[in-house]
């Protein structure tokens, strides 16, 4: 079974990091792109950061700069490297694959970044 699951959310102060992981289990992420998105209370789920599977970085205009997206094909994982971070940015941060034509998410990690 297919298995997305985002770890390193938390409480941070504006100004500060937090690296989510996203570790998948039953599917490569090295040979697909895999995405970080996020939802805020209240407003639409938004697409954050791509990595593609040969490692090209896309990001949201609202974070660039700040965030960083990256890969460890050995651990089979995701990162996102948030800095910076300002309390726009609190939301429920997703990973997300489509392999093999299914499209799989997480279940979310909170990062809420106080003023």
């Amino acid at each position: 079974q297919v298995q997305l699951v985002e770890s390193g959310g938390g409480l941070v102060q504006a100004g500060g990091s937090l690296r989510l992981s996203c570790a998948a289990s039953q599917i490569i992420f090295r040979i697909i792109p895999v995405g970080w998105h996020r939802q805020a209370p209240g407003k639409e789920r938004e697409l954050v950061a791509v990595i593609s599977s040969g490692g090209l970085e896309t990001y949201a205009d609202s974070v660039k700069g700040r965030f960083t997206i990256s890969r460890d094909n050995a651990k089979n994982t995701v990162y996102l490297q948030m800095n910076s971070l300002k309390p726009e940015d609190t939301a429920v941060y997703f990973c997300a694959a489509t392999f093999l034509r299914k499209d799989y998410w997480g279940k979310g990690t909170l990062v809420t970044v106080s003023s």
